[in-house]
């Protein structure tokens, strides 16, 4: 499980779910008491802004891809605002930082495509070929469209 808590709120990952809550008075203040929970599936994207030494950062998670750019200046004003994201302090980052690169994972591990089981591969596919051509099953030119074939998806 990794936890961050920021300046508007909390939010924890257990490599399933991200839950969003809102403790604290500034958090409640700008979102109300609460809690949020999605599936890393419904997430599309996270956007992030890395805290600087005056200005807080965030971390924004898209959901289904309904994403708008704010305009420079207003990005993390705009983030305040979202019950999507938590604003950070450069001190709290590096928790966030973690946070990031965990969600970063599983996303990509939802988009990742799946080994089909009992794959066959070109190279068996084309010894399978060239034994039924050997055997005089299947002639030159069958075997050289299904050799094409299986080369040129």
């Amino acid at each position: 499980m990794i936890e961050a808590s920021g300046r508007s709120g909390q939010i924890e990952f257990d490599g399933q779910y991200v839950t969003i809550t809102r403790r604290g008075f500034l958090a409640r203040a700008t979102h109300g008491k609460g809690e949020k929970r999605l599936h890393v599936s419904q997430i599309s994207a996270v956007q992030w802004k890395p805290a600087g030494l005056m200005i807080n950062g965030f971390i924004q998670l898209s959901i289904g891809g309904a994403d708008r750019q704010a305009l420079k200046g207003a990005r993390t004003v705009n983030a305040a605002q979202d019950e999507n994201s938590i604003v950070f302090t450069k001190k709290q980052q590096p928790e966030f930082e973690r946070l990031r690169a965990a969600l970063d994972q599983a996303i990509a591990a939802q988009h990742a495509p799946t080994p089909t089981v009992g794959a066959v591969s070109v190279a068996d596919e084309l010894s399978k070929l060239g034994s039924l051509m050997q055997q005089g099953l299947i002639t030159q030119e069958e075997f050289d469209q299904q050799k094409a074939r299986l080369l040129n998806p």
